[in-house]
């Protein structure tokens, strides 16, 4: 059987909402942003906020900038590196030999081959 101390459709730690005379919300300014697409895009940020140069279209993903006769194009990834390229940006061939070996010497000594 319920306690008779519930309020029916209430949570333990709700609360009235907040009077609106209370609390006053920063002023803010729009901020509208062009993609290569056409895609126009109005963010509302505060005024004393400085406005980023560019931000991502919500519709196709490309970057927007606030320019509409000139928006920014799309910007180029870098292809994808294996760690095999990465390796070799930092080792010359003659210091990836020597590893080589050096690993392949310790194996053998292991498998007690050598």
């Amino acid at each position: 059987m319920p306690s008779g101390n519930v309020i029916r459709g209430s949570r333990i730690g709700s609360a009235p909402e907040r009077p609106a005379e209370r609390y006053e919300p920063a002023p803010r300014q729009p901020v509208t942003y062009w993609c290569r697409n056409g895609h126009a895009t109005e963010i509302r940020m505060a005024v004393d906020a400085e406005a980023p140069s560019l931000w991502d279209c919500p519709r196709c993903g490309l970057p927007a900038g606030r320019d509409a006769e000139n928006p920014p194009g799309r910007t180029r990834p870098e292809p994808y590196k294996t760690h095999l390229a990465y390796v070799k940006e930092r080792r010359s061939e003659e210091e990836g030999e020597a590893i080589l070996a050096e690993a392949l010497a310790a194996l053998r000594r292991r498998r007690g081959r050598e």
